[in-house]
């Protein structure tokens, strides 16, 4: 996705009280020469990102996005983020932003290598079209993290949970799922229980019960799969957390690949075992995430 706009941040204190944020946003040409070559995010990946879906310039679930931005960064033992200055950003990216989808990403960095303090910056662009696998579907390969359901507790540097930049495993992956012949991979514990996509939460349905995965397993607690759980249970379904085995994804009635900008993208095979598709289900699904929320 090449951004279409750019605004480079300088960051306040989280706890700084003014109401106005305009002067500290600056508006930069994102083909241009921006980031310097100590940035911590370019060697190290040192840093922390959202992506937020966009629909006819309606930035969507802001707030989970900013929330989950300040908790990666905590992890990370990062700055902590001005979330009004974060959504005075937003607000002002997403205006630039013409009809259809876009997604706007917001990236906090550790900065420069011995530099004063943090990079921060938020760019717009094109979504890509996602229309086929909302409609059709996604076939899956589980492939193993190396790290048992327990790992996030024990070892809490390795940042499970927390959305860094260092995204070449997630990277990686996927490219394993397509030298299997699968468009996209889920990641399972090495004890056997799902844990999330490389860039998506997992939602299955038994029966009329639909479960996720623990967050405390050392997964993103993800915003979409959050807003699709107050959208079912609002239609009367059962929602919840669950330990999901491979074999229960695998005889599941249904399931689904969410995130901000694919949105819901049913799951037809699971290692080559087939899952049935609801597509009125998935249809009022996208209908609902493509709707205004805030």
């Amino acid at each position: 996705m090449t951004p279409r706009h750019a605004l480079l941040i300088d960051p306040v204190a989280s706890d700084d009280d003014r109401g106005e944020f305009s002067d500290t946003l600056s508006a930069v040409d994102p083909a241009g020469p921006v980031l310097s070559l100590g940035e911590l995010s370019a060697q190290r990946g040192d840093g922390v990102f959202e992506s937020i879906g966009v629909v006819d310039g309606h930035p969507q679930e802001v707030t989970a996005h900013l929330e989950r931005l300040a908790h990666s960064a905590a992890l990370c033992d990062l700055p902590a983020p001005h979330l009004g200055q974060w959504r005075a950003a937003v607000a002002e990216i997403a205006s630039r932003c013409p009809a259809g989808e876009y997604v706007i990403k917001l990236v906090l960095s550790r900065g420069v290598d011995q530099g004063p303090g943090p990079t921060a910056w938020v760019t717009a662009s094109p979504a890509p079209d996602f229309s086929r696998v909302r409609r059709d579907g996604v076939r899956v390969v589980t492939l193993d993290r190396g790290v048992d359901s327990g790992a996030s507790t024990r070892a809490p540097w390795l940042l499970l949970g927390a959305k860094t930049l260092s995204y070449a495993v997630n990277m990686a992956a996927i490219r394993e799922a397509g030298r299997r012949g699968a468009d996209d991979a889920v990641f399972v514990s090495s004890d056997g229980i799902v844990l999330e996509a490389p860039t998506a939460s997992v939602i299955v349905r038994f029966g009329d019960r639909f479960v996720t995965p623990e967050p405390a397993t050392g997964i993103l607690h993800g915003t979409t799969q959050l807003s699709l759980f107050a959208y079912l249970a609002g239609r009367g379904f059962d929602v919840g957390y669950d330990t999901i085995s491979v074999d229960r994804l695998r005889h599941a009635d249904a399931g689904w690949l969410v995130s901000s900008v694919r949105l819901a993208a049913p799951i037809v095979a699971v290692d080559d075992h087939e899952i049935a598709l609801d597509a009125a289900l998935t249809a009022s699904m996208t209908d609902y995430l493509l709707s205004p929320r805030d």
